[in-house]
């Protein structure tokens, strides 16, 4: 393929990262045991909100951030916002795991948007989670969730019905009470509802269609920007009626580019990036090979040869050196494909042997390792004094 600048260049793991912000929050509400050095200090409260507005990456929100006032003036004082990075890959499922358990990949195992499931020989969708493995015994650690509710803090989780008790919830998000809601003003709602209802309480807001508007019109879009208009009125809503000793947090779990959709080679009908490889996992825009026996050299000279400068291809070992999914636990390194092909370029290689007409027409992708896609905001607004 041809060379290409990167104007998303790759951004190496960074610190802090999503694992971070769960801990520090729950510390700051008085749970114990969750704090590591270089945590984000945080003021303490007796109750605290923590947004995650899917697919609002750092360097979008600040490309974007006319449309969004009170967002950018968060993102203008200092201490207030900070930039992170949401671990890799970057993408729903795995950052899930990462913000619930307070760990990175390699240790709570959704390791992408597809996961390899060793014990099945077989690839399942970890947003879907159809036939899934048990989600308890997939993701064991304990989550900051269960742990918050231990320590006398009431948790709640707000968000559309279907989530309540699904596979992902289970495995990345579980602990407390959930609470359906389906617009954004009706969360923000039920959110000030749970607070008000307990003295220390801790309320998860999810919100889901920043990243839908973008993966159908693109970050680019006027569409992107009217999503972003409404989510920055109804946030700004929100902080207007928390009760005075609540903090909120603001946060995403991954960017997006916008990759044309001349640019996806599909190994269903591309033999020669096809050759050597028994399944696919992850995603487009970061897929996890996972090879034949004895084919992972010829898979890496050809997929690098073929993807040039558009791609970092790596094996397994090298990326996990390199510390992509943190540490990795011994039931976790199983997962992870033998060759891993992270776009860099403005491109994307699918499978439409696996991946579904409707995935493959999305215009804006995530997953890899470029700065519009892992760097996302954490923004605080402290609670005010008594």
């Amino acid at each position: 393929m041809a060379h290409h600048d990167h104007a998303h260049g790759p951004l190496l793991p960074t610190t802090p990262r999503l694992d971070r912000v769960l801990p520090a929050v729950a510390t700051s509400l008085g749970v114990p045991g969750l704090t590591k050095a270089g945590d984000r200090p945080l003021r303490p409260a007796r109750r605290a909100v923590v947004v995650l507005v899917d697919g609002l990456g750092a360097a979008l929100l600040a490309r974007r951030g006319g449309h969004a006032p009170f967002l950018r003036r968060l993102l203008q004082d200092p201490q207030a916002a900070v930039t992170i990075d949401c671990g890799f890959p970057s993408t729903t499922a795995t950052s899930m795991g990462t913000f619930g358990t307070g760990v990175l990949a390699g240790v709570h195992g959704l390791v992408g948007y597809e996961a390899y499931d060793p014990d099945t020989d077989s690839v399942f969708n970890e947003l879907s989670w159809e036939d899934g493995p048990q989600p308890h015994r997939w993701q064991p650690t304990p989550t900051v969730f269960e742990a918050a509710q231990a320590a006398g803090v009431a948790v709640n989780r707000v968000g559309p019905g279907f989530f309540d008790g699904s596979g992902l919830t289970e495995a990345a998000l579980r602990g407390g009470r959930f609470t359906a809601a389906n617009s954004l003003a009706a969360r923000v709602d039920a959110t000030v509802t749970a607070l008000r209802a307990a003295p220390r309480s801790l309320v998860y807001l999810y919100w889901g269609d920043v990243d839908k508007v973008g993966h159908v019109h693109g970050v680019g879009s006027l569409e992107w920007g009217e999503e972003l208009e409404e989510v920055d009125a109804q946030l700004a809503r929100l902080a207007s009626l928390l009760p005075r000793d609540t903090a909120l947090h603001i946060t995403a779990d991954h960017g997006m580019v916008d990759v044309p959709l001349e640019s996806r080679p599909d190994l269903a009908d591309d033999a020669e990036l096809d050759a050597g490889v028994r399944h696919v996992s992850g995603e487009p825009r970061c897929l996890q090979l996972h090879v034949t026996p004895g084919a992972r050299d010829d898979v890496l000279a050809t997929w690098r040869g073929r993807l040039g400068d558009d791609a970092l291809v790596l094996d397994a070992d090298d990326a996990i050196a390199r510390g992509w999914f943190g540490p990795v636990s011994e039931t976790v390194r199983p997962r992870i494909g033998d060759v891993i092909a992270a776009m860099t370029g403005p491109v994307a290689v699918v499978d439409s042997r696996r991946h579904r007409p409707e995935l493959r027409a999305l215009l804006g992708v995530h997953g890899s390792i470029t700065a519009d896609e892992v760097t996302i905001p954490w923004l605080v607004l402290d609670a005010q004094e008594q």
